[in-house]
């Protein structure tokens, strides 16, 4: 039996050729966390030395279908809407949030000032270059500059769409502000990974070389096997368990990673007398965009494909939050004026941008909520996960707080007010969920970045067009608009 007086710096990796993983918390770490770990914010308090607070921002491109998407009801006696049916299960753990609104999002037309300035509270500047100007700093890169020394990530910026280049002619935005929402400076997009192998090296590859080594082709968990089984004999039950369920975590989103990089090698193979037809198209435009073979060049992937693809991104962010690898981290589920295509759902037909323009046609509507919904089956997914990882006396989700929104309310009108938005988690003990809060018309998304950055340690007194800080997130009673229950 391990010695109860032994016990492991938080800092603690496992290490082999190019790897460096991360533990979760562990029993063996917590004579010591106290002392590594400081308090972060007034709200958070001593709690925050055991368990920091991580924090997420799931982000979803083309607005909602508004008549399905609020629930009736407020406080705590609310009703969930048909989109977000699917959070039933998480009902106790989630905060509807209702009439905030981003008044930096007013000064342009379309997506792209919606996208561009969803966590800056700010109007990006109209280009049609590369001169962007988001016109602040992120949430999230406020949080990583301030609270990211403190795990070895400061922050994990992750998408599923390549960065868009180009000029949207019907609003004069260049689309590059459409593909990002985090920024390091006013001028300066923070890059997301759209690769779920670069990803997770990213997590537990650090030193590893773009030229890479036969090493780098053996599982990470090979690499630090002795190092692990040396751990295990050291450390208790409870330990070994939580070790061990980790580390079958790890391993499990690595095969799926090989196993859907195998797949999409298969998949866009083309063959040598497609590839001659291809290249023969090139003044052919028409011919070119209409090739069966073209979706294979240009990685396009619809489907169960992108259904796993998006999981495995959330399955990473959950890795790097459980391991504290890092403590913030953003997802864009599509970039803005996202064409994504949705036919693999049964009754839609068609792409997701196209859809969000419904012009009121009741089975445009009809689409678009489905494919609201199928965004919020995959938050779900993720608050599951979250939820079954155990720290302390709570879990991971009790430790975190999980946005998930849009910019805009619909896709149709543009719409920057009344936002879409969902808090789950408990912020380390200082949020109370399981309420429906609906604020006065037109109170400022800003107000709750504030009151988020004074949760994840890094406080400010203003930010972007906020008046003060979001009230009713820890009164479980407040129910928003002035009224208690």
């Amino acid at each position: 039996m391990a010695d109860k007086s032994w016990n492991i710096s938080r800092r603690t990796m496992l290490r082999g050729a190019g790897v460096a993983m991360a533990l979760p918390l562990l029993d063996a770490m917590a004579r010591r966390v106290g002392a590594e770990t400081a308090p972060v914010s007034a709200v958070q308090g001593a709690k925050s030395a055991a368990h920091p607070v991580r924090m997420a921002v799931l982000y979803m491109a083309n607005g909602v279908n508004s008549d399905a998407w609020a629930p009736k009801g407020v406080g705590k006696d609310f009703e969930l809407s048909p989109t977000l049916a699917p959070l039933a299960d998480f009902k106790s753990e989630i905060l509807v949030l209702s009439e905030l609104m981003n008044a930096g999002a007013l000064g342009g037309d379309g997506h792209y000032v919606k996208t561009g300035g969803f966590l800056t509270g700010t109007t990006i500047t109209k280009t049609t270059g590369k001169d962007l100007r988001s016109g602040g700093v992120s949430i999230d890169q406020l949080i990583a500059q301030r609270a990211g020394k403190d795990s070895p990530l400061p922050s994990l910026e992750l998408g599923i769409e390549p960065v868009t280049t180009g000029i949207d002619t019907n609003v004069g935005y260049t689309r590059l502000y459409g593909s990002h929402i985090s920024w390091s400076t006013p001028t300066t997009p923070v890059a997301k990974e759209i690769n779920p192998r670069l990803a997770f090296d990213r997590l537990f590859r650090p030193e590893k070389g773009g030229s890479g080594t036969p090493a780098d082709d053996r599982s990470v968990l090979d690499l630090i096997a002795q190092e692990a089984k040396d751990l295990r004999n050291k450390v208790g039950k409870t330990d070994q368990a939580k070790l061990d369920d980790y580390l079958e975590s790890v391993r499990s989103v690595e095969k799926r990673i090989e196993s859907n990089t195998k797949r999409r090698a298969e998949e866009n193979r083309l063959t040598p007398e497609a590839l001659q037809e291809i290249e023969s198209l090139d003044k052919r435009v028409q011919a070119w965009e209409n090739h069966p073979e073209r979706a294979k060049l240009n990685h396009i992937h619809v489907g169960a494909d992108h259904t796993d693809h998006v999981r495995l991104m959330l399955d990473l962010m959950v890795l790097g939050f459980w391991s504290d690898s890092t403590r913030v981290s953003t997802f864009m589920f599509g970039n803005a004026v996202s064409p994504r295509n949705f036919s693999f759902l049964e009754g839609v037909h068609g792409g997701h941008h196209e859809i969000s323009h419904h012009k009121n046609d009741a089975e445009q509507l009809a689409q678009y909520q489905r494919i609201n919904a199928w965004h919020v089956r995959h938050y779900a997914y993720m608050l599951e996960k979250m939820r079954a990882i155990r720290e302390g006396e709570g879990t991971l989700l009790d430790n975190s707080m999980i946005l998930f929104g849009a910019g805009m309310r619909d896709g149709n009108s543009h719409n920057p007010h009344n936002l879409p938005l969902v808090l789950a988690g408990r912020g380390g003990g200082t949020i109370k969920p399981g309420r429906h809060i609906a604020y006065k018309k037109n109170t400022p998304l800003c107000n709750l970045y504030v009151d988020l950055l004074d949760r994840a340690g890094a406080p400010v007194e203003h930010f972007g067009d906020s008046t003060e800080r979001l009230p009713g997130l820890g009164d479980g009673d407040y129910k928003g608009d002035g009224a208690a229950a």
